[in-house]
């Protein structure tokens, strides 16, 4: 059975800490919460917005006129090196265990706040890893039917920063099935620390945030003309894109702020909540980046972050 609250502010579900309230809000555990959620929804004849761990969402000031599910469906199974876990682990918690289990394959993701359905969902990635390197298969629940469907990873369509979740809304993930290779426990905590010190020293931690706001831009045919007029983007052409704290860093708008929110000087794709930030001022610089982005490059950015 669930419970359906009222009025529930979604900052407080969100790693950026802004948002209205939600106008209704539960929690699904499992499956079976999740289809009654959905069906009640259904039958009020009202939107609803799947959450995970609100690591990568900006939540309107007006919050949502809706139903809000938060997935925690938490279940995990180690099988030697496959790991099956539920949608709403964090990913930290699956770090630590298959780390005490000397398995490597995840230390890329040490520190991302998010859940493990949130990283399917958008592909995330660092340290020129992602996770469509370890997923094996998705467990789904279609909208359409209402039934189970299991996705291999070639099915998934996993692209830079995106899947067929992310671009197909009538699928929900459930559950999957990761596959990590055997290694030195010691030589996996080294590098998981190696990874933590770096995200330490290069983003601004102390501040709440939902990581980049947009994606870094791949060089293609297209854009090589780019390097011709800026030669300072030559030393990206080995790694295949450029870095958009790089460009952003190039417009000399670090530090810029509005109201609460500021364009991080420490790394410009982080926008960061300075203090009581509302999502109109963060927008608000979304927009004024994307702007002299395109005046000075020609590049139009592409956001990593959902806006609701």
């Amino acid at each position: 059975m669930i419970k359906i609250q009222e009025n529930i502010l979604l900052k407080e579900h969100s790693t950026f800490k802004i948002g209205g309230a939600a106008k209704y809000f539960t929690l699904a555990n499992n499956e079976s919460q999740l289809k009654e959620a959905l069906k009640w929804s259904r039958n009020k004849n009202i939107p609803f917005l799947i959450l995970g761990n609100g690591s990568k969402i900006l939540f309107s000031d007006k919050g949502y006129q809706g139903l809000v599910i938060k997935i925690q469906i938490s279940n995990i199974q180690i099988q030697g090196e496959k790991i099956i876990c539920g949608a709403g682990v964090l990913i930290n918690k699956i770090l630590g265990i298959v780390t005490a289990k000397g398995l490597t394959g995840l230390e890329w993701a040490a520190g991302i706040p998010g859940t493990i359905g949130g990283a399917i969902f958008g592909n995330a990635g660092a340290f020129g890893f992602e996770t469509k390197d370890i997923v094996e298969n998705v467990k789904v629940l279609n909208l359409k039917d209402f039934k189970i469907t299991e996705f291999q990873n070639e099915k998934c369509q996993f692209s830079y920063r995106s899947s067929i979740f992310k671009e197909r809304k009538n699928y929900i993930i459930l559950q999957t099935e990761l596959r990590l290779r055997q290694s030195e426990g010691e030589d996996v905590r080294k590098k998981i620390k190696e990874n933590l010190l770096y995200r330490k020293g290069k983003h601004p931690l102390e501040y709440p945030s939902v990581g980049s706001i947009f994606q870094n831009v791949k060089l293609s045919k297209e854009n090589q003309k780019l390097i011709e007029k800026f030669p300072d983007l030559k030393q990206f052409s080995q790694g295949g894109e450029i870095p958009t704290a790089h460009l952003i860093n190039s417009c000399q708008l670090k530090g810029k702020t509005i109201g609460g929110a500021q364009i991080s000087e420490k790394h410009p794709n982080f926008i960061i909540n300075i203090g009581e930030a509302k999502a109109q001022d963060v927008i608000s610089l979304i927009k004024i980046i994307k702007k002299k982005i395109k005046e000075k490059f020609g590049i139009n950015l592409k956001e990593e972050i959902i806006i609701i």
